[in-house]
């Protein structure tokens, strides 16, 4: 039970911020800030220099392309489908080598969880995005990279309470969802409606 936790939690962090997610466990493993158990040698990988290197280069990109109004919204389009595939590469890596059967399982669930994480960020971002101060992204972009690093701590030190922790979330994404979508939607609404307007109504034709 606690292998299938961490392969959700760390699915669920990728969701949020795949790179960040892969460095700071990279980090972790190859300066042995922490001690894999003998069920979790199979992430010691993480801990090879080329990929918290690489991992890095993408998380600094990212932290300057998460901060930009709009910018965000299209880095995460484009991670619609990156973060779900890493995050479900991630689950299979913490379970080693179990049955093709479970992998298959495993790997769905870990995509699914990654990919509602991931849709939970960007539709926040895209409602920050309508207001027109860019503070709220800079502080949404910090927040969530705390975020991802307690979690990591907490998927360290309690992986079940971990992972109660980010279905309780994913739960109340649905639950304000509707509510998330339908303020973008009026705002978008409203902006094209003021665009399709006349500049200056009261200008007589001469």
């Amino acid at each position: 039970m606690n292998l299938l936790a961490v392969a959700l939690g760390l699915a669920a962090l990728a969701g949020v911020n795949l790179y960040l997610t892969v460095f700071a466990t990279g980090l972790a493993i190859h300066f042995h800030w922490i001690t894999l158990a003998p069920q979790y040698q199979s992430l010691e990988v993480l801990g090879n220099p080329w990929i918290i290197s690489i991992a890095g280069v993408l998380y600094l990109l990212e932290f300057f392309a998460d901060k930009i109004p709009w910018v965000d919204s299209i880095w995460d389009a484009v991670h619609t489908v990156i973060r779900p595939i890493g995050g479900a590469l991630l689950a299979i890596q913490v379970l080693g080598h179990p049955s093709p059967a479970f992998t298959v399982i495993v790997a769905l669930l870990a995509g699914g969880t990654s990919l509602i994480a991931h849709t939970a960020k960007a539709a926040t971002r895209l409602a920050s995005n309508t207001s027109p101060e860019p503070f709220s992204n800079i502080g949404l972009s910090l927040g969530e990279d705390a975020a991802v690093l307690g979690g990591l701590t907490l998927v360290n030190l309690s992986p079940l309470l971990a992972l109660i922790i980010f279905l309780t979330g994913i739960g109340v994404f649905f639950y304000f969802a509707r509510r998330i979508f339908r303020s973008i939607k009026n705002k978008f609404g409203g902006a094209r409606k003021k665009l399709g307007e006349p500049a200056d109504r009261n200008v007589s034709v001469q």
